[in-house]
């Protein structure tokens, strides 16, 4: 059968997967969006869906010093006994730590702290032990991937932390992974920078501390080389064992907007190869050691069916799943219905580098689509953003001040923020419109409608909201927020009739 990578399209990055039964279960990293830890299930590896987040409560996830791009970094997820683990960082709190829980479906328990730096950890669990590493540099100094055991019940340290593997010596050695393949001990580690020179190596050993010995043919999978290639930057795997015996990489990738536009507008997703070994046992990934767009494969039965979700509603997404927040919300400023959400403004702005403005979002997953949406004001300010950070973001909404009611476009892009375009409405109680963003690859086209009048807004390049001008680690978020110039609003802005259609490019 085929299937279309990326598997998760989206602001999906560092993926982590495991097998439990007869399902697979995967997280991403969340940075400074609540809840934390994406959380998804599927029966057949293409098929993904959204069955929550491992960190929905800001005991687990404080988030008040997280800037753009910090918090949660890359997660991993394990299944031990029935039990499942999830380690990760929060770079902005408490450091490395893991969450449990022995139902999947429900709550996670509170964090329990590892004393041990760097980032992206990992756990392999054997006889009875647990082995936890990460990057970073051991109690002697050297620096690589660093491994200790410790007691899964408390987090406490059983053994130094000790380098078990230098990496091949590319830049910003991380995403270490433990697997015991065949009687022998294989890392999965990624290098290059989570950039167009990433790339994922791989070592084996005869003991979980090694020695160990790098592949012969790393990197074992990049896109570095494939210059005009759509999938780019491809690293930090993780490998999973299908119920056939197969073996299988999830990675990060992302989408570059043109064959020589190279910025990308989605983040980093999730892609999917398959993995062969060769006759000494050494890992050969993807095809010749890349991540095509379009996987042909034997391993997969050929009456199974790839289906991406297109479009998204208020009626058929939910608070905490699809829609996210910044930083820690206060709920009370929230309000969602059956077709309608009401948010009620405060003076903490979009632009703000720390606060939790009142907004809710769900990720941009593919670069051609539509949105559409009603907006009711009687305070202040309230519409749509397309959101890469605090220093870049298009907002499009209807404003009201003491003159009357106008529906603006600002661009926000490093240290420029400025009014676009203003179109001033009726003045009445009640300032209503239907404000539409249309976008393809390189632009987005905003238009509204009030009163069976149509309003063009004109359109704006998509690379400024591109990683690649703003750096970080997300992707474009489509928000609604509302704020204002003073205190706390009294009314709330009403949003209803919202949708978000992404479509393929041969259909535009």
């Amino acid at each position: 059968m085929k299937y279309v990578n990326p598997i998760i399209p989206g602001f999906y990055p560092d993926p982590s997967i495991c097998k439990y039964k007869d399902k697979y279960y995967m997280v991403h990293s969340t940075f400074q969006y609540f809840p934390g830890v994406t959380l998804f299930e599927s029966k057949d590896l293409i098929n993904w869906t959204q069955i929550g987040h491992v960190l929905t409560r800001e005991s687990q996830l404080p988030l008040e010093k997280a800037g753009r791009s910090g918090g949660i970094f890359a997660p991993t997820i394990r299944c031990n006994n029935g039990r499942f683990y999830m380690v990760t960082t929060n770079v902005s709190a408490f450091g490395n730590f893991y969450v449990w829980t022995d139902d999947i479906y429900g709550e996670w328990s509170e964090p329990i702290i590892v004393d041990q730096g760097g980032i992206d950890p990992s756990l392999y669990f054997e006889d009875g032990k647990c082995y936890f590493m990460s990057n970073g540099v051991d109690e002697e100094g050297r620096s690589g991937i660093i491994q200790c055991e410790i007691d899964i019940e408390t987090g406490e340290k059983l053994t130094p932390g000790r380098c078990i593997w230098n990496g091949t010596g590319g830049r910003y050695l991380e995403a270490p992974h433990l697997y015991k393949i065949n009687g022998e001990y294989y890392i999965l580690a990624a290098e290059g920078g989570t950039e167009y020179g990433h790339f994922v190596v791989c070592a084996k050993g005869r003991t979980p501390y090694g020695p160990f010995v790098s592949a012969p043919n790393n990197p074992i999978l990049t896109n570095r080389n494939l210059g005009g290639y759509e999938i780019q930057g491809c690293g930090h795997g993780d490998l999973v064992e299908d119920e056939n015996g197969n073996w299988w990489m999830v990675h990060l990738a992302f989408r570059q907007i043109g064959q020589w536009n190279m910025f990308h507008i989605t983040g980093r997703e999730t892609c999917l190869v398959p993995i062969e070994f060769d006759k000494d046992g050494w890992l050969l990934a993807g095809y010749k050691g890349t991540t095509p767009k379009v996987v042909e494969t034997d391993k997969l039965p050929d009456n199974l069916q790839q289906k991406k979700r297109k479009l998204y509603a208020i009626e058929n997404t939910k608070k905490g799943i699809e829609w996210c927040f910044m930083r820690a919300p206060d709920t009370k400023k929230y309000n969602f219905s059956d077709d309608t959400i009401e948010l009620l403004g405060t003076a903490k702005k979009l632009s703000d580098d720390y606060d939790s403005p009142t907004f809710t979002c769900i990720r941009q997953c593919e670069m051609h689509g539509k949105i559409s949406c009603r907006v009711a004001v009687e305070e202040q300010e309230a519409g749509i953003t397309l959101y890469m950070d605090n220093i870049h973001h298009y907002d499009f909404y209807i404003k009201r001040t003491e003159e009357g009611a106008c529906i603006e476009k600002r661009i926000c892009i490093g240290d420029i923020a400025y009014v676009q375009e203003s179109n001033p409405l009726d003045d009445r109680d009640i300032a209503e419109a239907v404000l539409a963003i249309h976008f393809t690859p390189t632009n987005y086209y905003f238009e509204a409608e009030c009163d069976g009048k149509r309003f063009d807004f004109g359109r704006n390049q998509t690379k400024y909201l591109s990683t690649e001008v703003a750096e970080g680690f997300t992707g474009v978020m489509i928000g609604l927020y509302a704020q204002s110039e003073g205190g706390d609003c009294t009314k709330p802005a009403v949003f209803s009739e919202f949708i978000c259609e992404f479509s393929d490019s041969q259909e535009e």
